[in-house]
């Protein structure tokens, strides 16, 4: 037996007892464990108000691994094209990354939103008004909003959720808010 035969078959020894050590123990090892870890149980809140409409929602939007279909007609509602009343079904991983964002920064208050939901009419309007707004937004997909956080600093706002590398981030800084959307990761 050469040496490297020999190492192989003592690692080989040292896994083997390792294995019915921790079988043996009732436990299994990580690597081998089949069965899926069970699906988070805690429910994911928010809550918004639209500072153009008055309109709030506070409430569970996720709820025992599935998303809450009264809650997300709701939120579906407050985000509406506040110009139009056009409501548009919000994007629920943009809401997932609100989720996580509000916990980064720690924020107790709601969201405020600026804009929401954009008809493409609102934003082909609003383009024509300014070259910041973009004419294919996702914001006529459900897929972006525009917010701030009273009590959250912008730049701590926009340097979290820039640290979560799940979508595009812009700073408004003149405007008082920041964009997040569900696209690629980028940053303006």
């Amino acid at each position: 037996m050469n040496r490297r035969t020999f190492l192989q078959a003592a690692g080989g020894a040292v896994f083997n007892a390792a294995l019915v050590g921790a079988i043996g123990a009732n436990m299994i090892p990580p690597a081998y464990a089949t069965q899926p870890s069970p699906a988070p149980t805690q429910a994911r809140q928010l809550s918004f108000l639209n500072t153009h409409t008055g309109d709030t929602f506070v409430g569970a939007y996720w709820e025992r691994g599935d998303y809450v279909t009264d809650a997300m007609s709701a939120i579906n509602q407050v985000m509406r094209d506040h110009r139009s009343g056009e409501v548009h079904a919000i994007d629920p991983r943009l809401l997932d990354q609100l989720h996580t964002l509000k916990g980064l920064v720690g924020a107790s208050s709601p969201f405020q939103i600026i804009s929401g939901y954009r008809s493409p009419v609102t934003n082909a309007a609003l383009h024509e008004q300014s070259s910041g707004v973009a004419t294919r937004s996702l914001h006529m997909e459900g897929r972006a909003i525009d917010i701030r956080v009273r009590g959250v600093e912008l730049p701590r706002l926009r340097d979290a959720a820039l640290g979560m590398s799940a979508g595009g981030v812009g700073y408004y800084e003149a405007s008082d808010f920041i964009h997040v959307d569900t696209g690629r990761v980028r940053r303006w």
